[in-house]
């Protein structure tokens, strides 16, 4: 059992080797919030909630998180003690919503409980440790020739399965283009919920797609499952699942075939397994779908995306995709002869925290102490 100290908590800013843009906007950097979590014994373990600056993606951002763990969880962990995540899980159920702030305290504590028992925390989510065959995501080009040279850079590097980001005015024509110069691409589009009118989608039918992500706005499943029902390409859902609740509704509805399970939105890999465990059940496709995570976040999705039930590769590119300068070594590598990501070998997360990194790349750094009751 484990008793818990304090919180120490990051702000940072982490630029991207390139912009990347969606329906959403065009970001050149990212702002996720670390947690540095300390237990009383001075054991030691960090989780990343996977935030930006606006409210774009979901409700929560850099504010909201540090607002919500700075103010709200120490109370909830004092006098307590943990074995397990599912307990951290349960620990924090009181605060509605919040699951990326709520997700980065539990990846935080997997990580600490996984460096005690000398285990890689894959171990801690009933994984076996190996290499992911991964995705990479492709955000919008200034150019349709600009998105097939980049396509054409990745596919050259090892990846195997591409998925382009899509809006209004930028879907056809740009899918078209990938599609005849890679025509056995593992290929899948993302519209991040940019479209009213599904018209433009329909013709996607063409191109073979892997399958279409949260095409519509995310809090309307019913439509959603009107469109399912019109295509032939596969509809996953995304922003649209917020909750274990949300995803069950869906799967009910029939308003989806495959689901992004997205630890940072869900709340942590408690909620990810479980979540995953529902939509086997329920005979559909899942992939598990990242964030730009720095290399704190994408170790542990990492090890997520070695559980069994996952039917289509993960967007957990290497590390040297996203960032210019990441928070752990060593960085994650892709190995370009077969299209996989390994984890790193140590235990818990398995990387090593670049604490000058992060400190350099931080705005605002705090700790808080969590009082035993």
């Amino acid at each position: 059992m484990t008793r818990l100290r304090s919180i120490e908590l990051f702000d940072t800013r982490l630029p991207l080797v390139a912009p990347f843009e969606t329906s959403f906007g065009r970001v050149d950097h990212r702002e996720p919030l670390i947690v540095r979590l300390e237990g009383e014994d001075g054991a030691v373990g960090w989780g990343e909630a996977p935030v930006a600056f606006r409210p774009h993606y979901n409700a929560e951002t850099n504010v909201t998180a540090w607002h919500v763990i700075a103010d709200f969880v120490p109370r909830l962990l004092a006098g307590r003690s943990f074995a397990a995540p599912e307990e951290l899980a349960r620990a924090l159920a009181p605060i509605r919503g919040h699951n990326m702030a709520k997700a980065a305290v539990e990846f935080a504590l997997s990580d600490l409980l996984a460096k005690k028992r000398g285990i890689p925390i894959a171990e801690l989510f009933g994984a076996r440790p190996r290499p992911v065959e991964v995705g990479v995501s492709i955000g919008i080009q200034e150019s349709v020739p600009a998105l097939v040279t980049r396509v054409g850079k990745h596919v050259a590097e090892g990846y195997r399965r591409v998925k382009l980001k899509i809006a209004p005015g930028w879907d056809v024509e740009p899918v078209r283009a990938v599609r005849e110069a890679f025509p056995s691409l593992r290929l899948m589009v993302d519209a991040n919920g940019a479209y009213e009118d599904p018209a433009p989608l329909l013709e996607l039918d063409r191109f073979g797609l892997l399958l279409l992500e949260q095409p519509l706005d995310p809090e309307d499943l019913v439509a959603h499952r009107a469109l399912a029902r019109r295509m032939k390409t596969p509809i996953a859902l995304d922003e649209s699942l917020p909750t274990l609740g949300a995803l069950r509704a869906a799967l009910e509805l029939d308003a989806c075939a495959v689901v992004n399970v997205k630890p940072g939105r869900l709340g942590g890999p408690t909620a990810s397994r479980l979540a995953l465990q529902a939509t086997h059940a329920a005979g559909k496709g899942a992939f598990l779908g990242g964030m730009l995570e720095s290399g704190i976040g994408r170790a542990a999705n990492l090890a997520l995306a070695a559980l069994p039930g996952f039917t289509i590769e993960p967007d957990l590119s290497a590390s040297d995709r996203y960032y210019k300068e990441d928070v752990v070594e060593p960085p994650f590598a892709l190995d370009g002869a077969t299209g996989c990501v390994s984890p790193a070998s140590g235990a818990g997360i398995g990387v090593r925290v670049l604490e000058d990194v992060l400190l350099r790349r931080s705005v605002r750094r705090q700790r808080f102490d969590i009082v035993r009751g």
